[in-house]
């Protein structure tokens, strides 16, 4: 499959430094502490945040700090081919990098003995459902006032349109935010999450082959990608709550 053309057109029709279309908004449960709703490209997310409360069983609480349980969750019909209900080997991956990649900028010595909750329901998927969930749960943690040394952000770079000739890969392009097809076709994938005021990196993963120069430009790919999400985050958290400074003043 051609997923680039002669002109640098991707088939959705962006370039190669381009972001799918993202809307996100925050509180919009109501039962929840916080909670967002995000929409990137196809991929429609909801998260909600619980806590700090007391962690039970009281065998998993942790005396000094909070534990952060991230919970990644594919509904069976995000998918074509619908998906079996219940946790899967990479939904369980996928929550716990969520989890280890959010406790390093909560600051959990503050809430000794406590849990703090994050689920991450995937309602429609097309990819990078992983950045897109991460995204949204930093959000969601924002609207719950979570102390956070910052607010993380996830994106992801790839490569395609290589070939495979004599055995070796040749050629190919990297681009930010894979679309579906892009993901399925491509030749590697690199999400990356990040705390944003010091572009510490928080989550770092890679599928497929890439080059030092290629992971080098990826990166940086990847890098802008989260700093322009991270202004629609601040954007999402102004508006719910922007009425209410303007209000107070």
């Amino acid at each position: 499959m051609k997923l680039i053309d002669e002109e640098g057109r991707r088939l959705d029709g962006r370039r190669f430094d381009e972001l799918r279309k993202i809307k996100i908004e925050a509180g919009v449960l109501h039962r929840a502490e916080g909670s967002c709703y995000l929409e990137w490209g196809g991929n429609k997310v909801v998260a909600a945040v619980y806590g700090p409360r007391e962690a039970v069983p009281r065998h998993t609480q942790d005396p000094v700090k909070a534990v952060v349980n991230a919970r990644y969750n594919m509904a069976a019909f995000s998918v074509d081919d619908r998906k079996k209900p219940g946790p899967d080997r990479r939904s369980r991956e996928i929550s716990k990098v969520t989890s280890e990649a959010l406790e390093r900028v909560i600051i959990t010595d503050l809430f000794p003995r406590a849990s703090i909750d994050v689920n991450i329901e995937i309602l429609d998927a097309e990819a990078g459902t992983r950045c897109a969930g991460l995204t949204a749960a930093a959000v969601a943690l924002a609207d719950a006032g979570i102390p956070m040394r910052d607010i993380p952000v996830a994106c992801a770079a790839g490569k395609i349109g290589a070939e495979v000739v004599d055995g070796e890969v040749k050629g190919g392009y990297v681009v930010l935010d894979l679309g579906k097809d892009e993901d399925n076709y491509g030749n590697a994938d690199l999400p990356i999450a990040i705390a944003p005021r010091t572009d510490e990196i928080l989550l770092l993963q890679m599928d497929g082959h890439l080059t030092y120069e290629e992971f080098e430009q990826a990166l940086d790919l990847a890098m802008k990608g989260c700093h322009i999400v991270s202004k629609l985050q601040r954007e999402a958290l102004l508006n719910k709550y922007r009425p209410d400074l303007e209000e107070n003043l």
